[in-house]
């Protein structure tokens, strides 16, 4: 039975939408937060540098989502940030939960479908293969580095998210002050995969991963049903009742954006959850119109 659970990342758009609906149940929530610490139920931590096992003890549930953003040009400082933030504190956490007494039941660690690189039209499940770049690397160290915990014992799951839709910030918040200034649009030839989530799906699937115990290893956090660039930015423009007149060229994205534009706005990864459909979780929003509706109060 879990009780007691240890969350880190609580401010990003997945986490802040976690706490409530973990407090909501009961559960004693404590957060990892950056130094210094500045309240009740917070341990304070430098993802950097070793954590001390007793700091982290007695958990029921291990919850790690914190990392760098991604949005930002990749200067070589920037991704030492990206894979630094991930990598070393997701092991320094492992490595410390591997050496406690009393170990959690459950570790749940964040991840991305950049695992898959820029695929096409390939339709990628759990069981395909790594891609290639920067954030696919990125991605195979980060699930690496969670390997501690799995050694000890501790059932260990890497959460390959994809597009959270939400309302407070993430990728959709980015998207709607042009889209609803009606200068919005497709993002290269639009062509290119985008696989989405709602983050009251997210949510839940995080809640549904912590009681399922046959649910370990990589598991896609995605909605069943992704959908291209092109009709993303059309529905988009649909609920919000603006155009979607004003394409962002190809040229564009990597004269604007550099290898960040090139692999996370042009790139394609047509990801379905195959491991929460087989373990039983029931979306709740499949279709990529509702949600938007759902998410924007539309």
């Amino acid at each position: 039975m879990i009780s007691r659970i240890l969350v880190s990342g609580i401010s990003g758009p997945i986490g802040s939408a976690l706490l409530p609906s973990l407090k909501a149940r009961e559960y004693e929530v404590t957060r990892l937060v950056r130094m210094p610490a500045t309240g009740e139920r917070q341990i304070p931590w430098d993802p950097a540098k070793p954590i001390s096992p007793e700091s982290v003890s007695g958990f029921d549930a291990v919850i790690h989502l914190a990392g760098e953003s991604i949005v930002g040009r990749w200067t070589e400082a920037k991704k030492k940030a990206i894979r630094d933030s991930r990598v070393l504190g997701t092991r320094n956490l492992a490595l410390a939960l591997a050496q406690v007494k009393d170990k959690p039941h459950v570790f749940v660690s964040s991840s991305a479908i950049g695992y898959y690189g820029d695929r096409g039209n390939e339709v990628l499940n759990e069981q395909s293969a790594p891609g290639t770049g920067f954030l696919a690397d990125v991605c195979r160290e980060w699930e690496a580095a969670t390997r501690a915990a799995s050694d000890a014992g501790i059932r260990t799951v890497q959460i390959r998210t994809g597009v959270v839709l939400s309302p407070k910030g993430g990728a959709l918040g980015k998207m709607l002050t042009p889209f609803k200034m009606g200068v919005g649009g497709k993002v290269g030839s639009g062509r290119q995969w985008m696989s989405w989530i709602d983050v009251q799906d997210m949510v839940s699937a995080i809640h549904h991963i912590l009681k399922t115990d046959l649910v370990q290893g990589p598991v896609n956090t995605v909605a069943p049903r992704p959908v291209t660039n092109a009709e993303f930015t059309r529905t988009l423009a649909r609920v919000l009742s603006r155009p979607a007149i004003f394409p962002m060229p190809t040229f564009a994205v990597k004269l604007a954006f550099g290898e960040m534009g090139e692999t996370v706005l042009l790139g394609s990864q047509r990801v379905e959850p195959a491991r929460l459909v087989a373990s039983g979780y029931p979306f709740r929003f499949v279709d990529l119109l509702a949600s938007l509706k759902n998410v924007l109060n539309r």
